[in-house]
């Protein structure tokens, strides 16, 4: 079997990389467009790069069909829910194109909102889940965070 990103363990993002996007896309869940404007601004063509990291994350985890013994599981109804999903971003894609980071964000936020929260829960609380465990991934790889025994 080629390796790709469902059985290879993506790499930790950089610590500056995470607190950028989820900048951007919690500006962007709370309507606060200056806001990300102003991080887009400050990260430049990266930020392209950088959602789609975080999506890969954000997705690629939940998406992984488990071994189910060919018994009907959570992940049976997983890509009919995905289906539904998509063509709700598409819908309102609130006229962004999905390939640039209005698209992606607003990807991110509808998949959280649908997927990992429980009756459309808090968006924001999941959000900020997502960003500590990105934030601690990348400071246990990264040489100048790293505490000694």
């Amino acid at each position: 079997m080629p390796e790709n990103t469902v059985t290879t363990p993506l790499a930790p993002m950089e610590l500056d990389d995470v607190a950028d996007a989820f900048a951007y896309i919690r500006a962007l869940q709370a309507g606060d467009i200056d806001t990300a404007g102003a991080v887009a601004n400050d990260t430049g063509p990266e930020m392209r790069r950088l959602l789609l990291d975080v999506a890969a994350r954000v997705i690629i985890p939940v998406t992984a069909v488990d071994d189910c013994e060919e018994e009907p599981c959570a992940h049976s109804f997983l890509a009919a829910a995905l289906g539904r999903l998509l063509l709700e971003v598409l819908c309102h894609a609130d006229g962004a194109c999905l390939a640039f980071p209005p698209g992606i964000a607003q990807t991110i936020i509808r998949f959280t909102e649908n997927i990992l929260t429980d009756d459309h829960g808090d968006v924001a609380d999941v959000l900020r889940q997502l960003e500590a465990a990105g934030m601690k991934q990348a400071m246990e790889t990264d040489p100048a965070h790293r505490t000694t025994a």
